[in-house]
């Protein structure tokens, strides 16, 4: 598949609207309020004058089919938005929720001694992303080297009074996470999950 045709596939057009909606709206000339929302229209006409083939049907069929629920249109589907991941400082309203007892956030095992001094930092994200699942997490660690996974006491995090979020499309989210809220580490050791006390 040529340059031309992946831009234009549903994975290419998503990895565009992610880049506009997340991270870079004013490369596309897209005006974004402090929501985060964009009208629908104008992303619409801005993304096909940059040679992408993307129209209203198009749109939906992404926004539907995205397998980790990235998108979310307003209530009359006039404007649309990242749910999160943004690199840009937006408001996406969100209040705080109790979360679940125990919660995974994946990285890459190059990160841990980083983390063990640090914590969990949201680096040039608005939010610390974790999951509900170590699968998730694995897949999120895997990005940026050999995954690990890090078990995080987010029952006693939220009783000493550190807020947690739920995005729209269900992910869990928190400012920052002190490495003694990490319980343990997960590795794969072949076929074998391998659990390690901190």
């Amino acid at each position: 598949m040529n340059k031309k045709d992946y831009e234009n596939s549903d994975k290419g057009l998503g990895k565009t609207l992610s880049y506009i909606l997340r991270h870079h709206p004013e490369a596309f000339n897209v005006n974004m309020d402090s929501h985060g929302w964009v009208n629908v229209d104008e992303l619409l006409s801005q993304m096909r004058k940059r040679g992408r083939i993307i129209d209203r049907e198009i749109l939906d069929r992404i926004v539907r089919e995205n397998d980790k629920q990235r998108y979310s249109y307003n209530e009359n589907k006039t404007k649309i938005r990242a749910n999160q991941g943004h690199s840009i400082p937006v408001d996406l309203e969100l209040l705080p929720v109790t979360p679940p007892d125990i919660l995974y956030h994946g990285t890459a095992e190059q990160f841990l001694d980083s983390i063990q001094q640090k914590g969990i930092m949201k680096m040039s994200r608005n939010h610390v992303h974790l999951s509900v699942d170590t699968e998730t997490a694995f897949d999120v660690g895997s990005r940026h080297g050999n995954p690990v996974v890090l078990v995080i006491d987010s029952k006693r995090m939220y009783s000493d009074g550190l807020n947690f979020y739920l995005s729209e499309n269900k992910r869990w989210l928190c400012e920052y996470i002190p490495f003694k809220y990490v319980s343990a580490v997960i590795k794969k050791k072949g076929n074998e999950l391998c659990k390690e006390k901190l």
